[in-house]
């Protein structure tokens, strides 16, 4: 198995380029599906659940060439079966991304339990109502059964803001007959970009970035080229980075309107200094973290929600630049009961941290961080522990590191490129 090295306590600067959103290009791959014309996708991540699943697509007949840096080509021209492969639906939650569009396009779809990251529990009630509501049958047994003739528009509530199941059903809707509004729906920057992708190939889609989207079933959908926005989430990754091991680093073409919650978060309760300059952002030198209290010296909080707020994959990387803040924090993580259980490898780095239940702990800092032996548990767990290595004293050794590799793009060698001393292995 392969393993990073790294010599901690490094001081890192420079500029880096953020890939392409991992969780934008996944349903973009999938709406591929929804066409038998040729798509060109530019700015793709070259990640591991990327890979997943394009070797989905390909199991099921979508014709995939021109890998040309992250520049790909997709045909669907045929689809020539509705069963996805167990084996490759366990590694990847974004499997059932493929539900819509293959419904959509063949009427049909055996799709096994998705896998993915094991953080708490991950629904996927609201996938179901959502079909179901355009006209799917579905049963349950190993996995789901799927069928429908061509699906209608109907008024859907979403029971919750979910992202994929907004992603599913704005996937469905764009071929159903009629017209669909969803409501309470998910509108994070890679919703916004899958809409987009949409209605460059001819989808009728109204309210995009709102809660509430319209969507006027057409025919067909048109190929074409499309260019996926950066990962705000590697960019939160990499303030977090900059934040904590002292040297300037520059972030090169962020979208500002895209960062406004995380930059809140980051400078207005950790005290992390940064600016913007001329489309880059910068994380200053120097930096002196500092919690800033609430009104009246009240402890501070930093929790997650649905977007516009705090993104839940930056929880982990907000709790280690903590670690190195001075100041009493609570961290509430939210939605997934199992995401902060890596604190305890934190706490034996050096940390200050007390886990009050599965949802909260609170960080007290500054804290001196020493190099340990860890395993990466999951993709934004792992990107945390990598960034608590690297401000620590010492040498570390992080294991399972393909989790990481799942989210992040070369990330040693953009490391590297920082400055910084690690090594893969294995």
């Amino acid at each position: 198995m392969s393993t990073f090295i790294i010599e901690g306590g490094q001081r890192l600067g420079g500029s880096v380029i953020p890939s392409g959103n991992k969780n934008a290009a996944l349903p973009i791959l999938a709406a591929s599906l929804l066409t038998d014309q040729p798509i060109t996708l530019h700015n793709v991540p070259r990640i591991g659940d990327v890979d997943i699943m394009l070797r989905l697509l390909v199991d099921l007949g979508v014709e995939v060439g021109g890998w040309d840096g992250n520049t790909l080509t997709l045909h669907a021209r045929q689809v020539r079966k509705a069963a996805l492969d167990a084996a490759l639906c366990k590694h990847i939650r974004a499997s059932i991304l493929l539900a819509g569009p293959v419904l959509a396009r063949c009427g049909e779809l055996q799709l096994p339990l998705p896998g993915g990251d094991v953080i708490g529990r991950r629904r996927v009630d609201t996938h179901l109502l959502a079909l179901e509501a355009l006209g799917a049958e579905v049963t349950f047994g190993r996995g789901f059964e799927m069928r429908a003739g061509r699906l209608r528009g109907a008024d859907i509530l979403l029971d919750e803001a979910s992202v994929t199941a907004t992603e599913n059903a704005v996937m469905a809707a764009v071929l159903a007959k009629g017209t669909t509004v969803i409501r309470n729906a998910a509108s994070e920057p890679h919703v916004q970009d899958l809409c987009r992708f949409l209605a460059q190939g001819g989808a009728r889609i109204e309210g995009i970035g709102s809660n509430t989207l319209t969507i006027v079933g057409v025919d067909r959908l048109n190929g074409g080229e499309f260019s996926i926005c950066p990962d705000h989430t590697e960019i939160g990754s990499f303030i977090g980075l900059g934040a904590v091991t002292a040297g300037e680093l520059r972030i090169r073409g962020v979208q500002p309107d895209q960062l406004r919650m995380i930059l809140l978060v980051f400078r207005d309760r950790l005290g992390v200094k940064m600016r913007f300059d001329d489309g880059d952002l910068v994380i200053e030198d120097g930096q002196e973290l500092c919690v800033q209290p609430d009104v009246g010296g009240a402890v501070a909080k930093i929790d997650d929600a649905p977007w516009p707020a705090f993104p839940a994959d930056l929880m982990s990387i907000a709790l280690v630049v903590a670690t190195q803040a001075r100041g009493t924090v609570l961290i509430h993580e939210k939605m997934f009961e199992s995401r902060l259980y890596f604190v305890d490898k934190l706490i034996g780095m050096g940390a200050q941290i007390i886990l009050c239940d599965p949802h909260r702990c609170v960080v007290v800092g500054p804290s001196r961080l020493t190099g340990q032996e860890l395993t990466s548990p999951d993709i934004r767990a792992g990107m945390a522990l990598l960034i608590a290595t690297l401000c620590a004293d010492g040498r570390s050794v992080v294991g399972n590191i393909g989790q990481i590799d799942r989210g992040y793009e070369r990330i040693e060698e953009k490391l590297r490129g920082l400055g910084a001393h690690i090594e893969r292995t294995g």
